[in-house]
């Protein structure tokens, strides 16, 4: 039978030594972190009996997970990273900041840089029979007037649920472009309407995810950045309805408020005011920003990703 871990003497000693709180130096904070996460894992051992071998099958998986570039994939799939969302929601709602649009999670594909247009976009390459996707509305702050110049960073998959820069095969910020505002804080792009998409069938998250009996699927949508100075940096994502998996997406980065409507347009005058060469979907949405209270607050979170900015 394994013994408790608070009855371990030996143990409390070997993980006050190992992260750092009988050593000078250091960060304090980091080490009552790592002590704090080492006795986890400890209590997680003696609980479920972990084996040896088990442990080591765990060692190698975060290899893997490295190896394949997956963590930050992983940390969407266990809901981790809505997590810190619905931290940073409750943090404004005690704020009292209440009906701007709602974040959600910003995933691992993101790509820095991405051609930066005038208050209109096209997005696509044209290379993608996809059917045309005309996507606009308005960027307000919480009082409800127009932000100008606010920039609306986009990205989104192709029809085969692959994004420009991992997918080769893509041009160069496909699918991929920054909008700035027109004075009346209204931005339209064109691009194609996104297919959703699940992990690679053989990477470390779906076999991960096999285990849990869970899929790995996501539903359509598309990723956004929304800043402009003076105002909190929003990072969100608008999802398609009607989509199989808007509630049963993998990464819990669905909701109410962030659900958009595809309005199929025959209209050919408006095809042809929007230059578009006949029916399309329309894609309808608007954001709320929050004034900041800090510069930084202006900023996305630093994290690594491709071309740094």
């Amino acid at each position: 039978m394994s013994i408790s871990f608070n009855q371990r003497a030996d143990v409390i000693k070997l993980l006050e030594i190992s992260s750092g709180l009988t050593s000078e130096g250091g960060d304090p904070r980091f080490k009552q972190i790592i002590h704090q996460m080492m006795e986890n894992i400890c209590q997680l051992i003696d609980k479920f009996d972990i084996t040896q071998e088990e442990f080591w099958q765990a060692v190698n998986y975060l290899h893997t997970l490295g190896q394949r570039q997956e963590a930050a994939l992983l940390a969407a799939g266990l809901g981790l990273e809505h997590y810190l969302d619905l931290r940073e929601d409750a943090q404004e709602l005690a704020q009292g900041l209440e009906g701007g649009t709602p974040r959600t999670i910003e995933g691992p594909l993101y790509v820095a840089n991405a051609p930066l247009s005038e208050h209109f976009a096209r997005m696509d390459d044209g290379k993608d029979a996809g059917e045309i996707m005309w996507l606009h509305g308005q960027v307000k702050d919480e009082n409800g007037q127009p932000i100008a110049g606010a920039i609306v960073d986009i990205w989104h998959a192709n029809t085969l649920g692959n994004y420009s820069f991992f997918d080769k095969s893509q041009g160069e910020f496909n699918l991929r472009r920054r909008v700035k505002t027109d004075a009346n804080g209204r931005y339209a792009a064109r691009s194609i309407v996104p297919s959703g998409y699940g992990c690679p069938p053989d990477g470390p998250t779906q076999a991960l995810l096999n285990q849990l009996g869970r899929h790995s699927n996501r539903p359509a949508h598309i990723h956004l950045f929304v800043s402009a100075p003076g105002h909190k940096h929003l990072t969100t994502q608008i999802n398609l309805n009607g989509d199989r998996y808007l509630w049963d997406d993998f990464a819990f980065a669905t909701r109410d408020e962030l659900i958009a409507d595809p309005v199929k347009v025959t209209d050919s005058a408006l095809a042809a005011q929007r230059y578009l060469p006949g029916p399309h979907t329309e894609v309808s949405f608007d954001f709320t920003l929050y004034h900041a209270s800090a510069s930084d607050e202006e900023t996305r979170i630093k994290r690594v990703r491709a071309l740094q900015d």
